[in-house]
């Protein structure tokens, strides 16, 4: 095989959650620009409806679907267009998440059960959506979105929630790995650190602390992330499965 071929995925078929925006949006437009065809899922319909546009200009199919991923009939319902769609599945890329902002002691019942419902029962939900589609077949990659936060404590944000909730995907990530190692299913969590996105430009006055925490001096470009995903998606990665890639400029370091 030649060297070009370990990094191909043209001609491949995927879906990924939270998939409207953010680095979700991301991650589908270099999906697309790899060749692949790329099923959007997200509750979000109309940037939803523009990511699919983007991607069709670049000459790969994809379609809209809309999911709540803590909901198992709309995740089931997310795997019958799918498989009236394309066939089959070959990358599935479960990034939906939420973060709240709340002092623990002050924290709803309500919101804590929100965060973990969407952060960790939805990527349970939709890899094992991926699961049925891919074991069969005895081939897939599956790749969950976790964070940096499932190593430290962010400050000065509090945010408990989130970071149990991404810890609980990485523990996720290793538990399918090994499972489904044996069909040949590999299961990978990127960690991204502070990322410029859409959400963390809301927030712009806590970057000078982000950024003098990270060894590397700056926040992560969208495209940083992206080709971590392409890497884990591709045959080059074919021996990594339970591996949680962190993308954060050394932020975990100090």
């Amino acid at each position: 095989m030649g060297i070009e071929k370990w990094f191909s995925l043209e001609g491949q078929k995927a879906f990924v959650t939270g998939g409207a925006r953010g680095i979700g949006y991301q991650l589908c437009m270099a999906l697309a620009e790899a060749g692949v065809d790329v099923a959007v899922v997200d509750l979000l319909e109309e940037p939803a409806l523009q990511t699919v546009e983007e991607i069709r200009t670049l000459g790969q199919d994809a379609f809209f679907i809309r999911c709540d991923v803590t909901e198992p009939e709309d995740v089931a319902n997310m795997s019958r267009q799918i498989q009236e769609r394309f066939g089959r599945l070959d990358i599935a890329v479960n990034n939906a998440g939420i973060c709240e902002w709340d002092n623990a002691e002050e924290m709803s019942y309500e919101k804590w059960n929100r965060v973990i419902d969407v952060n960790l029962t939805g990527v349970f939900l939709t890899a094992q959506a991926a699961g049925r589609f891919m074991i069969p077949r005895r081939c897939g990659s599956i790749i969950n979105t976790a964070s940096m936060s499932a190593q430290i404590v962010n400050q000065p944000q509090n945010q408990c929630s989130y970071n149990v909730s991404k810890a609980g995907v990485v523990a996720l990530t290793k538990s399918l790995a090994a499972e489904w190692a044996p069909y040949n299913v590999r299961v990978n969590c990127i960690s991204p650190g502070y990322t410029s996105t859409e959400m963390t430009m809301q927030v712009s006055e806590l970057h000078d602390g982000w950024i003098k925490n990270t060894p590397m001096g700056r926040m992560a470009e969208p495209h940083e992330i992206q080709a971590a995903v392409l890497f884990l998606a591709s045959p080059g990665a074919s021996y990594v499965t339970g591996h949680d890639l962190v993308i954060d400029g050394g932020f975990t370091l100090w």
